[in-house]
């Protein structure tokens, strides 16, 4: 048989992301001209690389299943959460069904993509499909779960199996056959072992769970041990830290040194030798790749160049030497699943190694600077540093910059580095720049190293209409997605910005978090008011594709999700869905949700389901004022339940302990806060539940505090009568526990009605020095916990309190604050404010 003529083949053997590598590969092709390129990667992306020219990296590959039935919509349910619940759908991520495979200005495999097109060059992926490595991964993911099963109807066996009995007390299953044989057949063939091959692709960020796959470099020992072959090198050079190694020999090099690849491909065959073969997965990567090139080379190329991991370059280079035999034999039989391919945006965040991306770099703002700017890359780093303090406020002077830059080459030549590297401008940053100031060096240093940026594709890239419709969406609405924390405040009352809110919570019913409300912590009530903080991540749209077997637009995609959430979920769960209908603005499904709720409130007896459901109710039944939504019987709804809560809430307090009165007192305050938002005869009913259940002696202490205080905050307790029950409450009769606890709930959320009522101050005074030593401290861990929970302001007036307990006067008891109020020249005031109060809540 005729040897296969390699004369013409140069291999690139890289790390995957390195502006050293980058520079040395376009070096490289530069010189070969090559008539031919191949480079790591799916070739389902073959037909994508003519849109490489209108990218804007960083970017990413995006591999996905082309079939996401509805089917799998509950599992993904349960496992997010449920979308309204703020969870995300993942069927595709649980299934290992999408893999990323990133790219960055600096990547040499980018470099490549780009001489090839602009060179006018064939290029192709040679890796092995995605279509067999995404069908592996959800082959395993079912395996897994197949042995989950087995393994839990095994152990519910075991445990109903009556001691001594059976044959399989003796180790043994029916049939004679070990326990490993009874797990079903497809566990047993479609479960191979981490040493069989299971790792991941080392280029990629997969959905499995798998974002610790190691960098391509990486091969396994004869017992399946990962090796660091970089590793292995550098402590060969005498190195102990193998970033620094590679930064020394391969990204910092100077460009008129020769090409690093020849002995970077024979290193590694060094390597390879000490461990062995490949096998498993790597085993099959490596046959796909050489057969693709074996292919290539028998088109007639004469100049074939191929960009790989440094890893596989022995493998490729002395294809010759490998029997095309034993490579088929190696991609015989392998699942195959349909695969589609697209470009997405990426970010430098995504890239680094902090991510929990495998192959990912330390500091990728440092890499694209060296790549952007490879001369002097010290002196316009430290320029740049001193650009941003001074944005800070910080006194940074030109001078600065320069004793920078030279403590930055004296520790690089004191250290015998080629160039200073990011540990020496760093040191540099903090030293001169900083003076010495870790926390702010570490804030500048942090924001430079990562240098976040995302980059872009061009409307001609494949999307699912559902990506389409989105980013229509966001041009329409003038919504650019950013890799980075942005906060809008929306004033719903505009229709523009009415409909920037819509589109941001039916992504969140679709699970695509790219809005998540912001609590402002201003007490803005009114719902013509809504503060979100976004960010956008590539993950997203792997979520959009995942969510586009629901519908072709926003609208309706959302709408049938919602349709399909509410059919398994509890009362609470639904009330919360409507509410998330309602700012959706998905008229489609509300009808449906609105029909299940009613059916589901009539029967759901638990008084505790109902109080957690009513809360959003009673709000949804409010946004008819802005977003023109009859809430009539929303209204009807949430009065009915609020009527069975009150006939159920003397049951449902009894018998609590001490963590279960503290989780029913939360709900009632939820539930009271509703009552007030209904209004109507529906809270009067709440109200007298209130009073019947204040009136019980064997209420739990924190509940019946509460209970008390909101009855006086209403004005439905006289302040005699107040003093009363607290005089009750703090009697030598109660125990020292109950009345801390009643105390606690009569206090929640605001204790300054002692600073204005030294009555009831002094009850407490009383009771807490009528207290024997061991009964004090019995208590003082609740008080503690009681008055700890106040802001220091009210601690503060609490504590001026106490001193005025020997009838000392207030400290602003002054004469002229003393005098009375002018009633007559106060009325014009009073009214005023209370047309705005009544105006105000007329919106919320």
């Amino acid at each position: 048989m005729r040897r296969l003529d390699t004369s013409g083949l140069h291999v690139l053997g890289v790390r995957h992301h390195g502006p050293g590598s980058a520079r040395a590969v376009r070096a490289a092709l530069e010189e070969i001209k090559p008539d031919a390129v191949l480079i790591e990667g799916p070739p389902e992306a073959d037909g994508l690389t003519s849109l490489v020219g209108e990218l804007e990296p960083p970017v990413a590959l995006l591999a996905y299943l082309a079939d996401t039935p509805k089917g799998d919509a509950p599992r993904a349910r349960e496992e997010g959460g449920g979308a309204a619940a703020g969870g995300r759908p993942l069927r595709v991520a649980a299934g290992g069904g999408w893999a990323f495979w990133p790219f960055a200005s600096f990547s040499p495999e980018w470099q490549a993509l780009r001489y090839a097109v602009e060179h006018d060059v064939p290029v192709r992926f040679c890796d092995l499909p995605a279509a067999h490595t995404l069908a592996e991964r959800v082959a395993r993911a079912e395996a897994r779960d197949q042995a989950e099963r087995a393994r839990a109807e095994e152990e519910r066996d075991e445990s109903e199996r009556v001691p001594g009995e059976g044959p399989e007390a003796a180790g043994d299953v029916p049939g004679g056959g070990s326990r490993e044989d009874a797990r079903p057949e497809a566990v047993r063939k479609e479960a191979p072992s981490e040493k069989a091959g299971g790792e991941p692709a080392p280029g990629e960020v997969s959905s499995e769970d798998a974002r610790d796959e190691a960098p391509s470099e990486a091969g396994q020992d004869e017992n399946g041990v990962r090796v660091d072959p970089l590793g292995v090198l550098a402590r060969a050079a005498g190195y102990d830290d193998t970033e620094r190694w590679w930064d020394d020999v391969i990204e910092q090099r100077r460009d008129d040194q020769p090409s690093p690849f020849p002995a970077i491909a024979d290193a590694m065959a060094a390597v390879r030798a000490e461990t062995g073969p490949e096998r498993g997965r790597d085993a099959r990567r490596e046959a796909y790749m050489r057969q693709t090139l074996r292919a290539v080379l028998k088109e007639g190329h004469d100049r074939v160049a191929v960009v790989c991991g440094a890893w596989h370059a022995p493998a490729l280079r002395d294809v010759a030497d490998y029997s095309v035999k034993d490579d088929t034999a190696l991609l015989r039989g392998l699942p195959k699943a349909k695969v589609n391919a697209t470009w997405v945006p990426w970010t430098h965040g995504r890239l680094a190694a902090d991510s929990g991306y495998g192959a990912g770099v330390s500091s990728p703002g440092w890499y694209h600077h060296l790549f952007t700017a490879p001369d002097r890359p010290v002196h316009r780093w430290l320029t740049d540093a001193a650009r941003l303090l001074r944005e800070e406020g910080q006194a940074v002077s030109s001078s600065h910059v320069i004793e920078g830059v030279r403590l930055s080459e004296t520790l690089s030549v004191l250290r015998g580095r080629p160039l200073a590297g990011l540990d020496e401008v760093s040191e540099a940053l903090t030293s001169v720049l900083c003076e010495g100031e870790t926390a702010r060096a570490a804030l500048v240093h942090r924001r430079m190293a990562i240098g976040e940026r995302m980059g872009a594709v061009p409307p001609s890239t494949p999307m699912v209409p559902l990506q389409r419709d989105l980013a229509a969406a966001q041009k329409r609405m003038r919504l650019k997605p950013e890799p980075f924390d942005r906060d809008l405040d929306l004033d719903l009352r505009k229709e523009s910005q009415r409909e920037r809110g819509v589109l941001l919570h039916r992504l969140r019913v679709l699970g695509v978090q790219w809005g998540v409300p912001r609590d402002t912590g201003g007490g803005q009530r009114g719902t013509f008011r809504e503060a979100w903080r976004l960010r956008w991540e590539p993950d997203m749209d792997v979520a959009l594709i995942e969510a586009s077997r629901w519908g072709t637009t926003v609208a309706s995609a959302a709408a049938a999700r919602a349709v399909d959430l509410a059919e398994d979920a509890d009362l609470p769960a639904l009330t919360g869905l409507t509410e998330q209908c309602l700012l959706a603005d998905l008229g489609d499904a509300l009808p449906h949700v609105l029909a299940l709720l009613t059916d589901r409130a009539a029967t759901d007896s638990d008084v505790t389901h109902l109080m957690a459901a009513l809360p959003a109710l009673a709000r949804s039944a409010r946004y008819g004022d802005v977003r023109a939504t009859d809430g009539g019987h929303l209204r009807a709804v949430a009065e009915q339940i609020l009527r069975r809560v009150c006939v159920g809430l003397a049951p449902a307090v009894h018998g609590l302990d001490d963590d279960a009165a503290a989780e029913f007192v939360r709900r009632i305050d939820a539930t009271h806060a509703a009552a007030s938002l209904l209004g109507g005869d529906a809270a009067d009913a709440w109200t007298a539940a209130l009073v019947a259940l204040a009136r019980r002696d064997t209420l739990p202490g924190r509940i019946a505090g509460r209970i008390t205080r909101m009855l006086s905050d209403g004005g439905l307790l006289s302040a005699d009568e107040l003093r009363r029950r607290l005089g009750l409450a703090m009697s030598p009769g109660t125990e020292p526990a109950d009345a801390a606890a009643w105390l606690e709930g009569f206090l929640q959320g605001s204790g300054l009605i002692l600073v204005h009522d030294d009555h009831l101050f002094g009850l407490i005074d009383t009771w807490l020095l009528s207290l024997p030593e061991e009964r004090f401290t019995a208590v003082l861990p609740l008080l503690r916990r009681t008055f700890g929970g106040f802001d220091a302001p009210e601690r503060r007036a609490i504590g001026e309190a106490a001193a005025r307990v020997d009838g000392s006067p207030r400290p602003d008891d002054t004469a002229a604050e003393r005098r009375l109020v002018d009633a007559d020249r106060a009325a014009p005031a009073v009214a005023a404010v209370l047309a705005v109060l009544t105006n105000g809540r007329s919106h919320t």
